[in-house]
């Protein structure tokens, strides 16, 4: 069998990954230029390539992070292969390239894996990412809901019907939404399917709040996931969202603006010579945690005061993480009330209070205590 390592020294393996195939850069210690080779992307392929590389142990391989997951990075590590998962938006790229194929996006990844310049993501154990897909599952299901909503509001609104009796979706609302008349049949038919898919959606919403909710008290994300429901507006679901998000690997960030901007809740910014422009948050974290302390944030408008839900949470953890808790939810609930006396938008607000409670969060799971 034809090899490619000619020379002794780390073998860099940039793969460029799609569903039926799998476009490899091979790039031998002594070789400035990868051997590009298309395979197919089932294991028996991969396997075969890295029969050709010769040592396992000296094969440094990549991927981009995409549709493809970690099946292939978990395969190549059972098999004793060193692999890493590379961010997209961080590998570096020349401005004035405008071409793309997949020999040479491999043949890239070959040589900036071996100069160092590509950044790895954390790979979860499977397990955990089970767990975490359950919650990115409820998070679609949550948005699809909030989409149905909205349209049965747009129906109605385009009908003359307005909802003069303060917050929607209460028991006073779905009264009124009960209570409306349509002249025209097709009017009504729309009208009742829209009824129809909102509840079908709010049904799916609890059934999977309530798998979620099971795996509270189960390895691998429930002791973490008790610890973050002890804050305030944060709740079980929540804890187990941010900790399955995070995988248990808390320490990977080694501060805690380094979690603000794994979040995307730290302001852009433009800064040359003497000048420095900071701008909106950058959103360029993960959208699931930010969603959650976004919406976590809001409920620190009120007094400080620990009703029986959260107490009954703060029973499931020590003394240590209720006084931290205690601490935050004072905090936050005054800086909330601060920003608002000054004016500020409330989006404006509501961002600030969701990244201070994200260092707080970050604070949270990495103390010993």
């Amino acid at each position: 069998m034809k090899t490619f390592a000619h020379s002794r020294g780390p073998i860099h393996l940039g793969l460029d990954v799609h569903k039926l195939s799998i476009t490899a850069g091979v790039l031998d210690a002594a070789a400035t230029v990868p051997v590009l080779q298309q395979i197919g992307s089932d294991d028996a392929a991969v396997r075969g390539l890295i029969a050709k590389c010769g040592d396992p142990s000296r094969l440094r391989v990549c991927y981009e992070a995409g549709p493809t997951g970690f099946a292939l990075a978990r395969t190549l590590q059972g098999w004793g292969v060193a692999c890493d998962v590379v961010a997209p938006s961080r590998i570096p790229k020349q401005s004035g390239d405008r071409i793309k194929t997949d020999k040479r996006d491999a043949a890239q990844l070959a040589l900036l894996h071996r100069a160092g310049l590509l950044t790895a993501i954390h790979i979860p154990g499977a397990e955990i990412e089970a767990v975490r897909d359950l919650a990115r599952a409820r998070h679609d299901l949550d948005d699809d809901l909030k989409r149905v909503r909205r349209r049965l509001l747009a129906f109605v609104l385009r009908h003359g019907h307005v909802y003069r009796g303060g917050t929607t979706w209460t028991q006073a609302h779905h009264q009124w939404l009960d209570a409306l008349r349509f002249d025209e049949p097709a009017a009504r038919q729309t009208f009742e399917y829209y009824r129809s898919v909102m509840a079908i959606r709010e049904h799916e919403l609890a059934a999977i709040s309530n798998d979620l909710r099971s795996w509270l008290d189960k390895p691998p994300v429930g002791q973490a996931a008790h610890r973050l429901a002890a804050y305030h507006a944060v709740g079980y679901l929540g804890g187990l969202t941010i900790a399955a998000e995070v995988a248990n690997e808390w320490d990977r960030f080694p501060q805690a603006r380094s979690f603000m901007a794994f979040t995307g809740l730290v302001p852009s910014e433009h800064s040359s010579g003497g000048s420095r422009h900071q701008y909106g948050i950058t959103k360029t974290g993960n959208v699931v945690i930010r969603t959650q302390l976004i919406e976590s944030a809001w409920h620190f408008r009120g007094r400080p005061v620990a009703g029986k839900t959260l107490q009954e949470r703060q029973s499931h953890v020590g003394p240590a993480t209720v006084a931290r808790a205690s601490v935050a939810h004072k905090r936050l609930a005054g800086r909330y009330r601060r920003l608002a006396a000054r004016g500020l938008a409330p989006n404006v607000i509501n961002v600030a209070v969701a990244r201070e409670l994200a260092g707080f969060m970050w604070a949270e799971m990495t103390s010993s205590a």
